[in-house]
């Protein structure tokens, strides 16, 4: 009677056992890549605390009592951290001839943002104030209104309340602010002053994002709709570490299987 294989499948040749220097090499590499992937899921869980926090102070600060805009002494002192997102307040007159169109994309659609400067009461500086989104048919019919644009220049004074931003500077995602052809893709304060006309050192280095007006309409086609500052932020660093916790997991179970099968190979040998 002819001898019937040891094998998992009929007509395979039983495998040996790996060489020692094998499962060493497995074994670093295993356990580099759990430790890689335990890192990175630590690295998520400290996102997610941090996420959580800004969160919460740009909820606690986008709805607090409004207070005044930072004056040119703390103008130094002022950062993403400890500034952005304050609601403040601030007075003074529209320099309308001086304003600025950025490149923007909303829930309304594809057009600009309008960055006007505000020269502040009692001489102290001047604040770009980003009254809104507008539509490209916006622009086209203010650069036909000439007229318009004169005449506002000399409006009165005005109270305007809103989200204190920090500058953004340098261009935009995969392009470059253009002055010289008036194209800018990012709201980089110092450049776009430079641009108008405006003495740096007097321009703050935070913008206002205006709220909108009670029962103002929102056409932006006719004029700035503001109150659009974006106050949501995506929060997935909790889905992310679970799955870098379960790959990790999955590198343990392999190992085991792997420990598993040399353990039989071996007990077989012998």
């Amino acid at each position: 009677m002819a001898a019937i294989k040891d094998s998992s499948l009929p007509g395979d040749t039983p495998r040996s056992p790996r060489k020692a220097t094998t499962l060493v090499i497995l074994g670093v590499i295993a356990v580099a890549l759990f430790a890689g992937l335990c890192t990175l899921g630590t690295w998520q869980v400290h996102r997610l605390a941090w996420k959580q926090g800004l969160i919460a102070q740009v909820d606690q600060r986008a709805h607090a009592t409004p207070t005044p805009a930072p004056t040119r002494a703390d103008w130094a002192a002022l950062n993403s951290d400890n500034a952005e997102y304050r609601r403040v307040s601030a007075s003074g007159v529209y320099q309308y001839d001086k304003q600025t169109l950025v490149q923007a994309a909303t829930e309304l659609g594809s057009g600009y943002w309008v960055m006007t400067p505000l020269q502040l009461a009692d001489g102290g500086g001047t604040v770009l104030v980003n009254r809104g989104f507008v539509l490209p048919e916006w622009r086209k019919s203010q650069a036909a209104g000439q007229a318009q644009a004169q005449a506002e220049a000399a409006a009165a004074p005005v109270q305007v309340t809103g989200l204190l931003r920090m500058g953004e500077p340098g261009s935009g995602f995969l392009r470059n602010n253009d002055p010289a052809s008036n194209l800018w893709y990012s709201r980089d304060l110092p450049a776009i002053a430079a641009a108008r006309g405006l003495t740096a050192s007097d321009v703050a280095p935070y913008f206002i994002d205006a709220d909108a007006a009670p029962g103002a309409a929102r056409d932006p086609a006719k004029a700035p709709v503001a109150g659009l500052t974006v106050l949501t932020f995506p929060n997935n660093h909790l889905v992310y570490a679970i799955t870098w916790y379960a790959l990790a997991a999955m590198i343990i179970v392999g190992a085991a299987i792997v420990v598993r099968e040399e353990r039989r190979l071996r007990g077989r040998r012998g």
